[in-house]
């Protein structure tokens, strides 16, 4: 696949995001400072396209595409999901960074405060794909409530919520061991939305895990721990 992008040529600043040196952001910064070169010759064209044969320089150092890196993370609770944050809070990447060489980046997002199922990958192009809303993820979650919900609020839910930020439909509601116990399937990206649906009916959200996300199941995956994504879990996640 990448042969192939390479033989009808990549964006410059793509095929520096896609070495794992940088983001793209960042790429045209250094293109445009007269900091790469392609075949010795320094470019700041940004629009300039990469091609199976050329030799490209990032400040006086070769660069080459990386191994694709695929990986789910069981998120503890306290991590924000981001690469860094300048208040020194605990990042999920800190938990995975010293195990590989690639540069991955989170897919999506969990708050602080949620746990579970959370990709990583250098794959730009999958990584964008599941982000977009129009791929419908489905992300499936247990959540545990400071009360039992009652049989009212249930069907209520499962007719739908008119939320500040338009229409909310679950695609799946059950009870599980309890009724202050919930397993709930969403193909919603919108911010914090498993949350704001019950406190939308005025139930605090004690715990909020998400067990799947797409066909990516934790399994027996400790909290805190990461695992390689198989090959079989990756053709269904490119279906």
């Amino acid at each position: 696949m990448i042969d192939n992008n390479l033989k009808k040529g990549i964006r410059l600043n793509r095929y520096i995001a896609m070495c794992g040196l940088c983001s793209r952001r960042k790429a045209e910064s250094f293109i445009r400072g007269g900091d790469v070169s392609i075949n010795k010759k320094i470019i700041t064209n940004l629009a300039t396209r990469v091609f199976l044969k050329d030799i490209v320089f990032v400040n006086g150092k070769k660069i080459t595409l990386e191994k694709k890196r695929y990986i789910v993370l069981n998120k503890p609770t306290g991590y924000i999901t981001t690469m860094s944050d300048e208040k020194g809070r605990k990042t999920v990447i800190s938990l995975i960074k010293n195990s590989y060489k690639e540069r991955v980046v989170p897919v999506g997002r969990l708050d602080k405060d949620t746990t579970g199922v959370l990709l990583f990958t250098n794959d730009g192009d999958l990584a964008k794909r599941l982000s977009h809303p129009s791929h419908e993820v489905q992300k499936i979650y247990h959540v545990v409530l400071d009360r039992a919900v009652t049989k009212k609020d249930f069907s209520l839910i499962k007719q739908g919520i008119n939320l500040t930020d338009g229409l909310v439909f679950v695609d799946d509601i059950q009870y599980l061991d309890s009724t202050n116990k919930i397993r709930i399937q969403i193909h919603l990206g919108k911010n914090r939305i498993v949350r704001r649906i019950f406190e939308y009916y005025n139930y605090h959200v004690m715990t909020l895990d998400r067990i799947q996300y797409a066909n990516i199941q934790k399994r027996s995956l400790p909290v805190g721990h990461w695992r390689d994504i198989t090959k079989i879990e990756l053709e269904k996640l490119n279906q």
